[in-house]
């Protein structure tokens, strides 16, 4: 079975960080989210990949071909970018004509499931979330058996509070690959972008018997809040607390952190729930909460929920911000 992971998205709501990187290589916990994506898969036995970029994917490419060279990798280029159903249609026939089906995980999602157990599950399956402002996701309508009667995108009156989570297992590739070609060909969109989930609501109306699994976790990795939510909640699994950290001159260290190669760390306290890059410098700092990228200088300041590019610098005293790659404030 091939996993299919659409990353060409702009993700603006990350900016400044994804003027300068794709969102899917944002940091997060000591890894890339798509790293993490990877990792899992690769974990559950994938070796094939189906990789869509758009925005910046020579970096992705890059990045994928770099870190993981040993994956059976195909890169398709989404341009111009018009949805999760378009960015799968173009390409429909990497996958189309798999006997085993076809994963599809978006690029910006982490998710915690038992990924074996979901492949065994007969049929069709549609990872979903209980959320609380339903209006904001793709929901999921079910019958009292458990069987999927509709897909939504972002309704107006929401009538279920399962949101898709981005996880999708595709029982019959070559079914959902004309579903996609027929709303690319009837021009069918929704909120002016040709999205899965009308292709899933075409096999629903066809017949194709369509069922949801919950997830333990979902971390949407697409703003500030959620990635910070995200790098505390995987910062904080047993790998993390248990871990053993170099002696920084006069400098506390409360776990759990993740600290890159080669760092220069003196007199500050660091954590808990920060991630810092490699070869990043922190002097005189207090730092929690944070995700602070590489090849950065942080001086003299007290620094939480922030988040922090590559090749930054910044000195000062004590602000919440989020600041993007190449960026220098001194507030010394």
């Amino acid at each position: 079975m091939k996993a299919v992971i659409p990353v060409a998205g702009i993700g603006s709501r990350l900016r400044p960080h994804t003027h300068t990187q794709p969102k899917s290589l944002v940091p997060v916990a000591g890894n890339t989210i798509l790293g993490h994506i990877i990792d899992r898969l690769r974990d559950a036995g994938f070796e094939e990949f189906v990789f869509i970029i758009g925005y910046l994917g020579e970096k992705i490419e890059r990045y994928v071909r770099r870190e993981y060279p040993d994956l059976k990798s195909t890169f398709v280029v989404q341009e111009p970018r018009e949805g999760i159903g378009h960015a799968l249609w173009l390409a429909r026939d990497t996958f189309r004509h798999d006997p085993d089906g076809v994963l599809i995980l978006l690029g910006d999602t982490i998710v915690d499931i038992d990924l074996p157990k979901l492949l065994a599950m007969p049929g069709t399956v549609l990872a979903v979330k209980e959320v609380k402002t339903p209006g904001m996701f793709g929901l999921v309508e079910t019958s009292s058996g458990g069987r999927v009667t509709k897909v939504v995108e972002k309704p107006k009156i929401p009538k279920s509070n399962y949101a898709m989570v981005g996880l999708y297992k595709i029982a019959h590739p070559e079914r959902l690959a004309e579903a996609l070609e027929y709303i690319i060909n009837e021009d069918l969109r929704t909120h002016g972008e040709f999205q899965l989930t009308d292709a899933l609501m075409r096999l629903i109306q066809q017949g194709e018997e369509i069922t949801t699994t919950p997830v333990d976790n979902w971390f949407d990795c697409g703003r500030k809040e959620t990635l910070l939510e995200a790098n505390a909640r995987l910062l904080n699994r047993p790998e993390f607390l248990a871990r053993l950290y170099p002696e920084f001159p006069d400098t506390i260290i409360i776990p759990p952190v993740s600290i890159g190669k080669d760092c220069q760390i003196s007199h500050s306290i660091i954590g808990p729930n920060v991630a810092i890059g490699d070869r990043t410098i922190v002097k005189n700092t207090i730092l929690s909460d944070s995700i602070i990228g590489s090849y950065s200088e942080l001086r003299s300041a007290v620094m939480h929920d922030c988040i922090v590019g590559s090749d930054a610098s910044f000195r000062g005293l004590n602000h919440s911000i989020n600041i993007g790659d190449n960026t220098e404030i001194d507030y010394s």
